[in-house]
């Protein structure tokens, strides 16, 4: 039997390739942490990338956000070509990395940040798709930043053309955190069952949801019913913080997560907005200490990416 990803050193998962790390992620049984990171702001180490701060903490995955495939950078990684820049993250910390690109079919309803503001290199097109994978990244998230414009259609249909170009490289992550610049599609709207079908018949490996309590509506119950859904499919399931609470208080972070767990997420998601470029330290730990113990969070902050 394959290992769980919980218990994989670097080497392991450096071997795997997209079928086999499903698999794992699927054999920790609820138990693997996803980190969202910002490579183009201040590390908040200064000279220590965001990832790597977030897998000392914990994190078994790293989600790059804000990520231009086209002209890649990560405040505090060693110099590096800018082709090899994902390579060398994932040297450095032992971890499968993901990076998030946007679906845009329309412009978005809503004003938005200038923060977010989408570049080209980001956008979810089938050539940033292949030159995401030509990097070396181990997983594509679909999802929309703040303000953004994503909606669920144009994530089936860009899906589709992903399945076709990289889905055999890569795995598919598809959903959202929150309504994305789409208002009409909001709270329980922002991913109905209907959604999932067409998800995971467009292709998509694994379904992101809001966390139960970060997005109005959101029940535990609610998210358990879209995550059966997805698992009545032999597919997995992303629980996602992405609504500033992983800047919250520790007690919060442990509520979430336990309601994550008892919804049936495969993979938790901390997002990126401590006070900017990750989720709070203490919280990524809190986080881990909730859904698997000290024992795995230990051995997961411990255990050296020579290994």
């Amino acid at each position: 039997m394959a290992k769980r990803l919980l218990s994989c050193a670097a080497s392991d998962m450096a071997g795997m390739d997209r079928a086999a790390l499903l698999q794992a992620i699927a054999n920790s049984e609820g138990r693997v942490l996803a980190c969202e990171t910002i490579g183009t702001v201040q590390p908040m180490l200064g000279d220590v990338t965001n990832a790597e701060f977030a897998a000392s903490q914990g994190a078994d995955l790293l989600l790059l956000n804000l990520f231009d495939v086209r002209r890649p950078q990560i405040n505090a990684l060693p110099p590096c070509a800018p082709e090899d820049t994902v390579r060398v993250l994932k040297k450095l910390t032992g971890r499968p990395v993901g990076v998030n690109l946007e679906p845009v079919n329309r412009p978005s309803e809503v004003d938005g940040d200038p923060l977010w503001a989408l570049s080209e290199g980001r956008r979810a097109t089938v050539e940033n798709a292949v030159r995401a994978a030509d990097m070396g990244v181990d997983f594509l998230l679909l999802t929309g930043n703040p303000g953004i414009g994503v909606s669920n259609d144009a994530i089936t249909d860009t899906l589709r053309a992903f399945r076709d170009a990289v889905g055999g490289r890569v795995v598919l992550c598809a959903g959202k955190m929150h309504a994305a610049g789409v208002p009409s599609e909001g709270g329980t709207h922002i991913l109905t069952e209907a959604d999932v079908d067409a998800f995971l018949d467009a292709g998509a490996d694994v379904i992101l949801l809001p966390a139960p309590g970060t997005v109005p509506g959101i029940t535990t119950e609610y998210a358990r019913g879209l995550i059966e859904r997805a698992h009545a499919r032999n597919k997995l399931a992303m629980t996602a913080v992405g609504t500033s609470q992983e800047g919250a208080d520790t007690d919060t972070i442990r509520r979430i997560a336990l309601a994550c767990k008892m919804a049936g997420a495969d993979i938790h998601h901390l997002g990126d907005a401590g006070y900017a470029g990750m989720a709070l330290p203490e919280n990524i730990f809190a986080y881990s200490v909730a859904i698997r113990g000290v024992r795995h969070t230990y051995h997961r902050m411990a255990q050296s990416v020579n290994r």
